[in-house]
């Protein structure tokens, strides 16, 4: 009989312990055999039915086996505790153990909302142009949802996805009571994009996947405050560690220019943007760089970002942006704006 026979055996007969015991007799000299029955005699004197058997196992020259360490109040097991953490596979779905085949609605980017959020700088010009007589205050809600689905696994037998995505961004007047709390401005950007999963170096970072798609952006709004433009974009994403990068660039499809209602976008936005993440104990912190690389008339934005543990599944979450472009209506104004809130935690 094979040694992993044996084991199996073992695993299945807790008694097969006193079995050893008394083939080892068999071969004991003599003089030991009185002893060694006394101590089975003690043994088989417990009642406890495992505290016998350990009796029985000391006798055989068995090991116990050691307990496995029960988890604190509150503690969920973590089968995957020591794997390498990557944000963009838990978003894309790049390695095996985080696929979940197609269909599922899962986040794009952040779904957050900052409750008070203070704007240094309101974009009086361009709500007034529509309403003469309107006011802004200083303090708004800001809030962004933003999920996609994927609708193709696996094209062509290849490591690609398609993803339909969506992302609302919000800026509420919530505060200015006098006016019925007004939504001031609200950009909807529904996407289609093509992801391809990648494993391959550059500068010491992992790059993950590659992905182009369409892209259109708008605020829904009449003339005046009208704003809207289509692109076409690729996203390459790289990580290494703790720290995720991501690069997005764009290229805007020429509109008619009668029907255009931004046409220097791209002197405030630029052609792309970076951004960058690095996880720390639960905590999230980020920062996003655009410029339009134009430096006699150089124009852009930065947004930081902190979010930290709170709940499971919801972080706090501290948002300042500096610059052009935060939204579709203040694309070609300078905001400077801090806020706090709360953000859904899809990076862990």
């Amino acid at each position: 009989m094979t040694s992993s026979r044996k084991g199996r055996l073992k695993a299945r007969n807790p008694r097969l312990g006193a079995v050893t015991v008394f083939l080892f007799l068999a071969a004991a000299p003599a003089e030991g055999f009185s002893d060694i029955s006394a101590e089975l005699a003690e043994c088989s004197k417990i009642a406890d039915s495992g505290e016998r058997l350990t009796c029985y196992d000391h006798l055989a020259g068995r090991k116990p086996i050691e307990p496995v360490p029960a988890l604190k109040s509150g503690e969920t097991p973590s089968p995957d505790k020591g794997k390498k953490f990557s944000y963009f596979s838990y978003l894309w779905e790049l390695d095996p153990e985080t696929r979940i085949g197609r269909f599922p609605i899962s986040p794009y980017r952040s779904n957050y909302i900052l409750p008070y959020t203070y704007n240094a700088s309101p974009n009086y010009e361009a709500v007034r142009e529509a309403d003469p007589g309107k006011d802004l205050k200083y303090e708004e809600v800001a809030f962004q949802l933003s999920f996609k689905v994927k609708l193709w696994t696996d094209i062509l037998d290849q490591k690609a996805d398609l993803w339909i995505a969506y992302t609302q961004r919000s800026f509420w007047q919530y505060y200015n009571f006098e006016d019925s709390s007004p939504f001031r401005e609200t950009n909807y950007e529904p996407e289609l994009l093509l992801n391809l999963r990648t494993d391959f170096s550059l500068l010491g970072l992992r790059g993950r996947f590659i992905s182009v798609g369409f892209n259109h952006q708008s605020n829904g709004q009449s003339e005046p405050l009208s704003r809207s433009w289509n692109r076409i974009v690729a996203n390459a994403g790289f990580e290494r560690g703790n720290f995720s990068l991501l690069l997005r660039g764009w290229y805007r499809i020429p509109e008619a220019i009668a029907d255009d209602d931004n046409p220097d976008i791209e002197d405030y936005l630029g052609y792309g943007e970076v951004w960058a993440y690095y996880f720390w104990k639960g905590n999230r912190f980020g920062i996003m760089l655009r410029n339009n690389l134009d430096f006699k008339n150089n124009r852009g934005a930065v947004q930081l970002e902190w979010s930290f543990p709170i709940l499971e599944r919801v972080s706090g979450y501290l948002q300042y942006y500096n610059g052009f472009g935060e939204s579709l209506l203040d694309y070609n104004h300078r905001v400077n704006r801090i806020g706090i809130g709360f953000i859904l935690n899809e990076w862990d």
